[in-house]
């Protein structure tokens, strides 16, 4: 089998929600597996993921399931938006712990001053997210970051 330990985690906890009839969990949990499966597919050779790549993964199956909520909520579709959700909720438990608003603030503040494109107004805003990136990836919807730098660089 694999030798990722994320993998297997996500494999003995499908094993226990099928064990347990918990159907959202279950399917949820399969759907991860089946795209981290595809990852390992796609490009010229198949290759074993390891637990970051994984990650990677499961926070982009999380931001669709983020975006499918807003969309269904903006349709009126409150038992698909509360669906996703409860699958968002299940992908939540296997990412890493999210950066709260103010951390978000913070960061950006002190990777600002940090690479001084404070002067360079608008145009600083590629040096700072290239120099945040690392330090919040999986851990902060992107989104979020860039609108904050551009808050704070006045773009």
């Amino acid at each position: 089998m694999s030798n990722s330990g994320m993998k297997q985690r996500l494999h003995a906890d499908m094993t226990a929600a099928l064990k347990a009839r918990d159907e959202i969990r279950k399917s949820t949990l399969r759907m991860a597996l089946t795209a981290v499966t595809k990852a390992e597919v796609a490009g010229k050779e198949a290759r074993e993921l390891s637990d970051a790549e994984v990650v990677d993964v499961l926070s982009a199956e999380a931001k669709k399931r983020r975006e499918s909520v807003i969309a269904y909520r903006e349709a009126g579709r409150a038992e698909l938006a509360d669906k996703e959700q409860a699958e968002a909720d299940i992908l939540a438990e296997y990412l890493p712990e999210q950066l709260t608003e103010e951390e978000i603030v913070a960061l950006v503040t002190e990777t600002i001053a940090a690479t001084g494109a404070a002067e360079l107004g608008p145009r600083g805003i590629g040096k700072v997210m290239g120099a945040l990136q690392p330090k919040t990836k999986g851990k902060a919807d992107g989104a979020v970051v860039s609108a904050e730098v551009k808050r704070q660089l006045g773009a």
